[in-house]
């Protein structure tokens, strides 16, 4: 059969697009190339992520460009694709399926000055052709970003890329360098006896949304929420020198430490201004080397981190309430920064053969 060469990319090549704006990208300079006159496209998704509602990627047919606009759970619902392209000229949109969740494809013809505010017949009838080819590589693309979307909400950017990639064989995984960040509110189970369980929830929520959002903030990476503890990682990036890729991971870890005080102190405020007592909490920074992969039973893994750089930032998070301190720093962490730290010492660890030198930031 002798297709157009839209038609024909959709059947035999559109179904292993790598990504949405590239979907839409190749579609649309195909349909140039067909004589179709297309000022712009869009491509919407619905994904099932906590925050995110829907994603939507916009071509331009002048510069090949393709930009992301994103639509929120919680705000009200918009048009991202519809408003954009009616900017360039008349639009032609379908809902690739039944679901009000299916895909949305849409274009924007090229307007001219007699006041065209639709497309052509002819040229209408092809698009519906195309939305019908479209529907089956739409499908599988709509499925992996589904995919992709859960993963990363339960895992973690970077974790659920390794897992994507077919990372999945228990044991196996990579020793990486990365700064550890352990964090946990304090005195967590004489709070949660005194609160009711929904209002426990929004308590921690509250509490993870400073700490995550600070981590991830800076390049970081939560690996698991652990009751009211998290631990996240902060992984050395190819760099010039190791020294450099050493220094900029504990750098930003510290920075994702001043973000969360900051969050939390604000958080505090709130609370006391609705009667409820503050948060008070410790975290810890450690660095060295983790394996980071698949732990875990034949039929249920994590994709987390183990070794003795986790263990040591584990119980140094522990020491914090000891001695008194918010914020505890190991040695290996402080010879890769220059921020001013206060030496605390050394101090012996639960399980750590040797004694760490310990670090607290001057306004702990």
């Amino acid at each position: 059969m002798d297709l157009p060469s839209s038609l024909a990319w959709l059947v035999d090549e559109a179904a292993a697009s790598p990504a949405p704006e590239r979907f839409l990208a190749e579609l649309g300079r195909r349909l140039l190339c067909d004589g179709l006159p297309l000022a712009g496209g869009a491509l919407t998704l619905s994904v099932p992520h906590p925050i995110i509602a829907r994603r939507t990627w916009l071509w331009r047919a002048e510069t090949g460009a393709v930009i992301e606009a994103l639509a929120f759970a919680a705000a009200p619902p918009v048009e991202a694709g519809r408003e954009w392209l009616a900017g360039l000229g008349p639009v032609w949109e379908e809902r690739i399926g039944a679901s009000p969740e299916s895909p949305l494809l849409g274009w924007a013809g090229i307007a001219n000055g007699a006041g065209r505010d639709a497309f052509d017949p002819a040229d209408a009838d092809r698009l519906r052709e195309v939305a019908r080819f479209a529907a089956a590589p739409l499908c599988a693309l709509a499925a992996r970003e589904a995919r992709a979307a859960l993963l990363e909400a339960y895992l973690g950017r970077r974790s659920a890329a390794r897992v994507q990639a077919g990372a999945l064989a228990r044991g196996t995984g990579e020793i990486i360098r990365a700064a550890l960040l352990c964090a946990d509110l304090r005195d967590f189970t004489a709070l949660s006896e005194v609160t009711e369980p929904h209002a426990m929830i929004a308590t921690l929520d509250a509490w993870f949304d400073r700490v995550a959002g600070a981590v991830h903030a800076f390049g970081g990476e939560v690996l698991k929420f652990i009751g009211d503890g998290v631990l996240a990682i902060f992984p050395v990036a190819a760099a010039p020198g190791k020294a450099q890729g050493d220094r900029d991971a504990c750098e930003a870890a510290l920075r994702a430490i001043g973000a969360s005080r900051a969050g939390m102190a604000h958080l505090d405020d709130v609370r006391r201004s609705q009667g409820l007592a503050p948060l008070p909490f410790g975290v810890a920074l450690h660095f060295g080397e983790i394996l980071w992969g698949n732990i875990g039973a034949a039929d249920r893994l994590d994709f987390t981190a183990i070794g003795p750089a986790v263990n040591l930032v584990s119980r140094l998070e522990g020491l914090c309430k000891p001695l008194g301190r918010s914020v505890l720093i190991s040695g290996a962490v402080a010879a890769n920064t220059s921020a001013p730290l206060v030496p605390l010492g050394e101090h012996a660890l639960r399980g750590i053969a040797d004694p760490c030198a310990v670090f607290t930031l001057p306004e702990d």
